[in-house]
């Protein structure tokens, strides 16, 4: 099921480990919410970021792990996949007694697990529009995760969006290739709908605006309805009409069966990542 969390929560001191754009979208959520910059730690190793982080938060980034880390009773995992395992060796002594949250794509908790010597470990698989506050979320706790673990990741991941929890990790793959990297699907198919618009003789701002606002009202339709949305298609679809014939051009071209088949290579390659840097 599909949530938000909107209550407030006060929020233990937190450790970020990178400040690049996912983990400064959840920043950006926890200062939204009266979190002072005092009480979050970030080591960023790139100078340009821990310079962002000072200029958008007031957060005095570290470029490197030390014993300020003791302190954090939640860390979160915000580096590459390829980085996870280096970037862990140095912080583990530090952070063993705290609850851990990593959005690493394809890095599995029994990874996690062995750099950081602790099972309590929640795995997340965030979208980039968490970063203006309407991110969906994919979760999956560990046994070692009691309620209250799972409590403060619903506040900290509501800050930027929707969640659910998963029960099996393996369908975090599925996550990934549906929300995780579905706003570039959206940004795909805005592109090509853009070009066509002007094609037939708008502008590029024109196209662009109503393309953007067409998916924004088409998502926010479905979520506040009760129909499916093979049943909303439907009502715009009147045969013989204008959309009939776009859609059906689409169907003849196997468009959804290739855009199918599109996001199981993203699972398929979310399972190669755990394979390729999990070890």
């Amino acid at each position: 099921m599909s949530q938000t969390n909107t209550s407030q929560t006060a929020f233990p001191p937190i450790a970020f480990i990178g400040g690049g754009n996912m983990a400064s979208a959840i920043m950006g959520g926890l200062i939204r919410q009266c979190v002072p910059a005092s009480n979050i730690t970030v080591i960023e190793p790139f100078e340009a970021a821990r310079t962002a982080l000072k200029t958008n938060f007031g957060i005095d980034a570290l470029p490197a792990a030390t014993d300020a880390l003791q302190n954090a009773q939640l860390v979160v995992w915000a580096v590459k996949p390829q980085s996870f395992k280096e970037a862990a060796a140095p912080v583990a002594a530090y952070t063993r007694h705290a609850l851990h949250l990593s959005v690493a794509a394809g890095i599995t908790t029994d990874s996690v697990a062995g750099w950081t010597g602790t099972g309590r470990i929640v795995r997340a698989m965030p979208n980039t529009p968490a970063l203006v506050g309407k991110g969906m979320t994919g979760l999956f706790a560990r046994p070692e995760v009691d309620a209250a673990g799972k409590a403060l990741i619903e506040a900290l991941i509501g800050s930027t969006g929707e969640f659910t929890w998963v029960d099996k990790e393996e369908h975090l793959d599925a996550v990934t290739a549906l929300s995780g990297s579905g706003p570039a699907y959206v940004f795909l198919f805005l592109e090509a709908m853009t070009q066509a618009g002007v094609d037939m003789g708008l502008s590029e701002a024109q196209s662009y605006k109503l393309a953007v606002a067409t998916f924004a009202g088409g998502s926010d339709l479905a979520a506040r309805s009760s129909e499916s949305a093979e049943v909303l298609r439907q009502r715009v679809t009147s045969k013989g009409g204008t959309t009939y014939a776009a859609i059906t051009h689409m169907q003849e071209q196997k468009l959804p069966e290739h855009f199918i088949e599109a996001m199981r290579k993203a699972e398929k390659r979310a399972k190669e990542l755990a394979e390729e840097f999990g070890k």
